[in-house]
């Protein structure tokens, strides 16, 4: 069996470069050995950061012709599809079988693109290359943490979904024995076949693998990693971390207040992690002050998980830049009913998002309404108290709430009132047929009693809805990373399809006032989904605020992230280039110095690309923005690029 290799992390942690590192280290120090490295991350970088372009399947890695090391970025849709697409029969067979709807009705909704796909395909794909039996080591670069811990959690849904199929394809056994009668029993081979995939990738995920959690020296940065730890040993006892790798750490001052100050923070990281993990090995990524791509990968892995020194030539950009024509500005005030703030992880999101809200609270009297649809959110942390599902006032102003989507509470909450809902509609007295849908009743029962992948993003969407309908005040979202933010903003328009899709179906059975009362509750969700799909492409009433660091990996991204909420109509009020070094502020320290050249470089290409859009740009204080002394500071400075 392979040997499975995961890193997982906060967002913008790292996670693509240390994975990168890692497989092509092992791959290059043994090469008898094949490597497959997998991103399961929707907003991949593996084709930024080795400089090739890749496809939806495993291919060579050109950097180590001699080595066997293979990457492959998985295309979520097109994953998932060709997995419905080899078992569609058999499945539709089960479901058709085991409901009241035929399979005109269920096989359209097949079609569709389905909530929860990312983290499906991650797992099918893992269990691809499982069963495979071409790797020695299979490496997992994955997705932020919030969407990571999902991706751990889908065995055990898996497995629920399963014995839902089974009580399906076993409807006409257990409903004869109900009534008396005997049908032989049997297993049904599509589930059997299912079951035995699951069990392997649960055994390998849950118990075997190598875990390898990221993190850096910032304290928002292990905060997020000790909550996710919790979270993860709460799935299976048998959950354990390899090792911990400390990235972008700083180990000597030179002399530099900003190096001083993350060598102070990488002294506390590590006797914080000391502390709370003292069995596992802590692994330091030294910081290049420079972006370590392709070739240099090799070098990186074996400054990290072999302790050699670090000392190759650190790459520096094409062309100087001496300086940026810039001019102070104020912060901008909410001025639209609903503002969304997006990026890749880790780029500083939560932050500008607080600064958003803190300085329009601080120039106009409207009140603000700040909510994170991240499930590994942070604003509890910038603004240094509890938050939760229901909103709360922060920084001690009535005007400014803050909330964070607890979409698990949420859906609990939901399943119990669908479930009464059911109960009553099912009885043989309100069904308005004289069998009592017994049957049907432990069927949704049972379904509803699994958290199913994809609740973040459906979730969010009616939340959005809630807080801009009805509201005074501006409404301010703190997003997930990009690729599940994208998701989610694609959400709306498929479940409008879902939506037309299911009122067609439960037109059928319109004799059954399970069926009626689900089409009510369903036309109504379709109608406040069209009225949010036209809210959020009304420029007057929306915009996106894209955050990004001057760096090349997130400045890729953003262009991708750019370019598709163009296709999604939705209108870029401004692009904040977070934690830049100013001239002042580097002196003669060669690794700031090497940085601020990196950062200059960046912003000239994103101001010849994006001339139309406002571009901010937010000094990099060195230190975490928490509380209300440190944001009142923070958005006392901001700087426009001309």
């Amino acid at each position: 069996m392979s040997k499975l290799t995961l890193f997982i992390g906060k967002g913008g942690v790292g996670k693509t470069t240390i994975s990168a590192a890692y497989a092509l280290h092992h791959a290059m120090r043994n090469r008898t050995r094949s490597v497959l490295l997998l991103s399961t991350d929707p907003a991949h970088s593996l084709s930024d950061i080795f400089g090739q372009a890749l496809v939806d399947r495993p291919q060579k890695l050109r950097l180590a012709p001699k080595a066997r090391l293979d990457v492959w970025q998985v295309d979520a849709e097109k994953q998932f599809h060709a997995f419905l697409s080899r078992h569609k029969e058999r499945l539709l067979s089960i479901l058709e079988t085991g409901s009241i709807f035929s399979r005109a009705d269920i096989e359209p909704l097949l079609e569709t693109t389905l909530p929860g796909m990312a983290e499906m395909a991650s797992l099918l794909a893992i269990a691809d290359a499982l069963a495979s039996g071409k790797y020695d080591q299979i490496v997992v670069d994955t997705a932020p943490i919030g969407h990571t811990l999902r991706l751990f959690a889908l065995p055990q849904y898996f497995s629920s979904f399963l014995d839902i199929l089974e009580l399906a394809a076993s409807r006409d056994r257990l409903l004869a024995e109900l009534f008396g009668g005997a049908v032989p029993g049997a297993s049904n081979p599509l589930v059997e076949e299912w079951r035995r995939m699951v069990e392997t990738v649960r055994a390998e995920l849950l118990s075997n693998a190598e875990i390898f959690l990221v993190t850096t020296p910032e304290r928002f940065s292990f905060n997020v990693s000790q909550r996710a730890i919790i979270a993860l040993r709460s799935l299976s006892p048998d959950v354990d971390l390899t090792g911990i790798v400390l990235n972008r750490a700083v180990l000597g001052s030179q002399h530099c207040r900003i190096c001083r100050l993350r060598h102070e923070a990488t002294c506390t990281a590590r006797v914080f992690f000391r502390r709370h993990f003292p069995s596992k090995s802590i692994y330091i990524a030294e910081d290049a002050g420079a972006p370590v791509m392709g070739a240099r990968l090799r070098d990186f892995g074996g400054h990290i998980f072999a302790g050699t020194s670090f000392t190759w030539k650190a790459a520096s950009p094409k062309s100087r830049v001496r300086a940026l024509p810039l001019s102070r500005v104020e912060w901008p005030i909410l001025d639209r009913n609903l503002s969304m703030v997006l990026g890749k992880g880790g780029v500083g999101k939560t932050t500008i998002s607080a600064a958003l809200g803190c300085s329009s609270r601080l120039r106009s009297s409207e009140a603000v309404d700040i909510c994170s649809v991240d499930p590994a959110p942070s604003l509890d942390d910038v603004f240094q108290t509890e938050i939760s599902d229901q909103p709360r006032s922060v920084l001690g102003d009535a005007k400014f709430r803050a909330s964070e989507m607890d979409a698990v509470a949420v859906f609990r909450s939901w399943a119990g009132r669908v479930k009464q809902m059911i109960n009553q509609a099912t009885s043989g007295e309100a069904s308005s047929v004289h069998v009592d849908l017994w049957f049907e009743r432990q069927l949704f029962s049972q379904l509803l009693e699994s958290v199913p992948p994809g609740l973040d993003e459906i979730l969010a969407v009616l939340r959005v809805f809630d807080l801009v309908r009805g509201r005074a005040s501006r409404v301010l979202i703190d997003m997930a990373p990009t690729g599940h933010a994208l998701d989610l903003l694609r959400t709306p328009d498929r479940i409008l399809v879902w939506t037309k899709l299911l009122l067609i179906s439960l037109a059928h059975h319109r004799t059954l006032a399970l069926a009626r009362d689900a089409g009510v509750k369903i036309a109504e969700l379709g109608k406040s989904v069209r009225e949010l799909v036209e809210f959020l492409k009304n420029s007057r009433q929306t915009c996106v605020y894209v955050v990004m660091l001057p760096e090349a990996l997130p400045d890729r991204q953003t262009e991708r992230l750019i370019a598709e909420l163009s296709k999604l109509r939705l209108s870029t009020a401004a692009i904040f280039v977070n934690r830049v070094l100013f001239k002042e502020d580097v002196g003669k320290c060669r690794r700031c110095t090497r940085r601020r050249q990196w950062q200059l470089s960046t912003l000239r290409q994103l101001s010849a690309r994006h001339s139309q859009i406002p571009l901010y740009v937010v000094r990099d204080f060195a230190h975490e923005i928490a509380g209300k002394r440190a944001l009142r500071t923070f958005v006392g400075e901001l700087w426009r690029l001309a």
